[in-house]
């Protein structure tokens, strides 16, 4: 690599970083911080050679694109989690119902408090990414926001520019999350409906203290049902 390309390499490697800090997997306290920093340096040399045609130099506008190009990475690192992320409030939705919001856990990789059901969701879509190469995915993911973000440009504030995407992104990942949630809350939703019809009828029945252990039960069955959809429709389109 020659001195030319020294300021392109730096904004690349900033915007590898920032993407490496907040992208799911690559950003867990599992993953220690100098193989974070060497396999950001060394994909920012592959990726220097596929955008040197930009002109860029060092002038006053340099450190505004290097802070510009910190934020876009740690951006998409975001959008990227937030794929992940709706399965993780699937889970809220699902451990609401089921009377489990009370009781979080503490994710190890982020440090965050997640949901019982959130949790156990996360887990089975990170084992799925990772089986189905979708880390391969979001590494492509950074290389090709360079069409869409140039290095050696601002970041488009106008009419359908990243606004508007992370927006469309934020909304819906809760769409998402309602969709996978909907089956197991519905459930739960007809077992209150019979539970209430329960309580009108025989009033004798402490329908509290029979409602949270009947709903723990239909949830684990209809989770066991759901489960088994899915792997056999994967086995299908397999």
């Amino acid at each position: 690599m020659t001195l030319k390309l020294l300021p392109v390499f730096l904004l690349v490697f900033v915007r590898v970083l920032g993407f490496f800090v907040t992208m799911p997997i690559f950003s867990y306290r599992t993953i220690p911080l100098p193989f974070k920093i060497g396999m950001s340096f060394y994909l920012a040399i592959a990726m220097t050679y596929a955008v040197n045609d930009a002109a860029i130099s060092w002038n006053s506008t340099f450190p505004v694109l290097l802070v510009k190009e910190l934020f876009v990475g740690i951006l998409i690192g975001l959008i990227a989690y937030m794929v992940l992320a709706a399965v993780q409030i699937a889970g809220g939705f699902i451990d609401f119902q089921m009377g489990f919001a009370i009781a979080n856990v503490i994710d190890p990789q982020t440090g965050a408090q997640s949901p019982l059901i959130g949790q156990y969701f996360y887990m089975i879509a990170l084992l799925f990414l990772l089986s189905v190469n979708g880390h391969h995915l979001l590494i492509d993911g950074i290389y090709n926001s360079y069409q869409f973000i140039p290095i050696d440009r601002f970041i488009p504030f106008s009419r359908d520019g990243i606004i508007d995407f992370v927006i469309d992104v934020f909304t819906n990942m809760f769409l998402i999350a309602f969709q996978i949630a909907i089956p197991i809350v519905g459930c739960l939703f007809l077992v209150d409906i019979a539970l209430g019809i329960i309580a009108r009828t025989v009033p004798q029945l402490n329908v509290f203290v029979v409602g949270l252990p009947l709903k723990i039960l239909v949830s684990f069955i209809a989770l066991v049902l759901f489960f088994w959809i899915v792997y056999h429709i994967g086995q299908d389109s397999v």
